[in-house]
């Protein structure tokens, strides 16, 4: 994969641009928080070096094409609520993974399905991507809604597939085509 061009995206409500070194408190404040990260696949993080050592990776990864992180802002504040990640890159397949995370202070408002829905117009357009794939946790029902309203299909259940601090989970995956979200635009 080569870099990625500095991209930002934008929607009535939102801003999505690359995450910097400034993000650093905002990032630790959502992923540290142990609600928003029930469902996720690893542990809270338990210190800002942490979101330091992530955001370096992130800036990295921009040059490196490794994978693309999105700060989601609110525009009417700047305050950062979320980040969205295209991640696993198969060119041949022009596939990639989908995660996401919201502050919970942003849940319920529909902040995570508009910016998904710009993250993946940039996907299935700019980098000409055929299929995006997400793996939920199934206890995740917001989650799921969220993705199934954006056109995703449930295509496989994975039993015990993660194990975070101890606890065992299933993990549901979700898929969508470039042809299917045209169609839908």
């Amino acid at each position: 994969m080569q870099s990625f061009q500095p991209v930002q995206l934008t929607t009535d409500r939102l801003t999505l641009r690359p995450i910097t070194e400034s993000d650093t408190e905002a990032m630790y404040a959502i992923f540290s928080d142990p609600i928003v990260m029930r469902y996720w696949n690893t542990p809270p993080w338990e210190t800002l070096e942490q979101s330091r050592e992530s955001i370096a990776r992130d800036i990295e990864a921009l040059h490196t094409g490794d994978y693309l992180r999105l700060r989601i802002a609110q525009k009417a504040d700047d305050r950062l609520v979320g980040a969205c990640t295209l991640f696993n890159f198969n060119g041949q397949c022009r596939r990639a993974e989908l995660g996401y995370a919201l502050a919970r202070s942003a849940w319920g408002r529909g902040i995570m399905g508009e910016a998904l829905a710009a993250f993946m117009e940039y996907a299935f357009t700019e980098l000409a991507l055929h299929r995006i794939e997400a793996e939920i946790d199934p206890r995740n029902t917001a989650s799921a809604k969220t993705l199934e309203r954006l056109g995703f299909l449930k295509e496989g259940h994975l039993r015990e597939r993660w194990i975070v601090n101890d606890e065992i989970s299933d993990s549901d995956l979700y898929g969508l085509l470039g042809s299917d979200w045209s169609s839908k635009r």
